[in-house]
C-alpha cells in the first residue's frame, strides 16, 4: 500500500506540461499531468484495447476529442476506450490524473 499526494509531489512549467507517474503496475497505469494555461496533451489514440478516464481535479479547460470538445472542469471525469482519440487542454492552471487499464 502506498500513499502519493499529487498537489505536494505534481510541479507546473511555464514551457511544458509536467508530468508525474504515480502508479505502474500490470493491471494498470496512474499518471498525474499539470498544465498551464494553454498547454495541451495534444488528441491522440492507441491501438490497443482498453480504458482510460481522464480526471480534472484543479482548474479548468477542455477534453478533445475528434469531432468535438467538452467542458471540463475539477471534479469532472471523461471516460473512454484507450482506441478512441482523446485528449485535454488547459484554459486556467490545471491538475489531471489519468488512470489506464491494461498499461501500455
Amino acid at each position: 500500500m502506498e500513499s502519493i499526494n499529487i498537489i505536494e509531489r505534481g510541479t507546473f512549467n511555464e514551457k511544458a506540461m509536467k508530468k508525474l507517474l504515480v502508479h505502474d503496475s500490470p493491471y494498470f497505469r496512474i499518471i498525474n499531468f499539470n498544465f498551464e494555461p494553454g498547454q495541451e496533451l495534444p488528441i491522440h489514440s492507441h491501438d490497443l484495447e482498453g480504458e482510460l478516464s481522464i480526471q480534472i481535479i484543479e482548474g479548468e479547460g477542455e477534453y478533445l476529442a475528434q469531432d468535438r470538445n467538452i467542458p471540463a472542469k475539477a471534479g469532472d471525469i471523461l471516460v473512454c476506450a484507450v482506441s478512441e482519440p482523446h485528449g485535454v487542454r488547459a484554459r486556467t492552471r490545471m491538475r489531471v490524473l489519468v488512470t489506464i487499464a491494461p498499461p501500455l
